[in-house]
């Protein structure tokens, strides 16, 4: 299995609404960086009753007067895919312009199995353990920050668990699902090779952090050292992260211990 081919695309018009499969439109807001790319996508459904919007993003005025612009009709409710504040952060504002109902897993007001105007709700941890992807019937799938076309997702602990990640990914892969929009990054056609290969890169990079602490007893750090070579700075944060979550499932899986930070096969 190759490895996940990411895609880029250039940078959007923030405030602006584009088409981006029937019945659904997306917004980028206004917060590029590398764990996000060009910026958080909210997306606005249009339905019988007025707008979903999916994911509000960051705490920005200017987005979020954006969004009741583009929404171009009453907004009927919200929806989060996850509690992370550039998905949230605009959650209070746009509530409170719009008095729209709002549906999230981690108050219990969205659960798993639950349909919403034609979308299933999928309960995804890994990144989140709130994580929700939203499928439609017709193969289309908001997947959140679960299943990102840009990159690979963040898995940092303790909210973030590798072993809950892996078992989501699998999650998706027993569906047969045709276009993924995610929270980062553009639309993923034919998203099922895609998702094999995330899954395949995770295991190599399990295998790789057993590899090491079984060679001798060493910090995260000195790993991401190992098998992170020339990564862009600003992410050794998050690869150190995610080498942690490898070593707490290991660790889970009876193949790892830890001493004072030092972990060993």
């Amino acid at each position: 299995m190759s490895a996940p081919v990411f895609l880029t695309e250039p940078a959007p018009k923030h405030g602006i609404a584009t088409p981006a499969a029937a019945g659904i439109r997306r917004i980028v807001a206004a917060n590029p960086g590398p764990y996000t790319y060009r910026g958080t996508n909210t997306y606005l459904l249009d339905g019988p009753d007025g707008v979903t919007v999916v994911d509000p993003g960051p705490d920005d005025a200017a987005h979020v007067a954006a969004i009741l612009a583009e929404a171009r009709g009453p907004i009927a409710r919200i929806l989060l895919t996850h509690s992370h504040r550039d998905h949230a952060g605009a959650l209070p504002a746009l509530a409170a312009a719009s008095g729209a109902r709002v549906l999230r897993f981690d108050d219990g007001s969205l659960a798993d199995g639950a349909v919403m105007d034609g979308w299933t709700a999928l309960h995804t941890p890994g990144h989140a353990p709130d994580h929700l992807c939203l499928a439609r019937a017709d193969g289309v799938v908001l997947s959140g920050d679960h299943v990102m076309s840009f990159s690979t997702s963040v898995v940092i602990p303790p909210d973030g668990s590798m072993a809950a990640y892996f078992a989501s990914l699998r999650v998706m892969l027993a569906r047969a699902d045709t276009l993924y929009l995610p929270g980062h990054g553009p639309p993923l056609p034919d998203p099922r090779a895609y998702v094999e290969a995330l899954l395949a890169h995770r295991l190599k990079r399990e295998a790789a952090v057993l590899a090491q602490i079984n060679a001798r007893p060493c910090a995260p750090s000195e790993i991401v050292q190992a098998l992170y070579v020339g990564l862009d700075p600003r992410l050794h944060g998050a690869a150190e992260a995610s080498v942690t979550a490898h070593l707490l499932k290991l660790r889970d899986d009876g193949l790892a211990s830890d001493t004072g930070g030092v972990w060993r096969g």
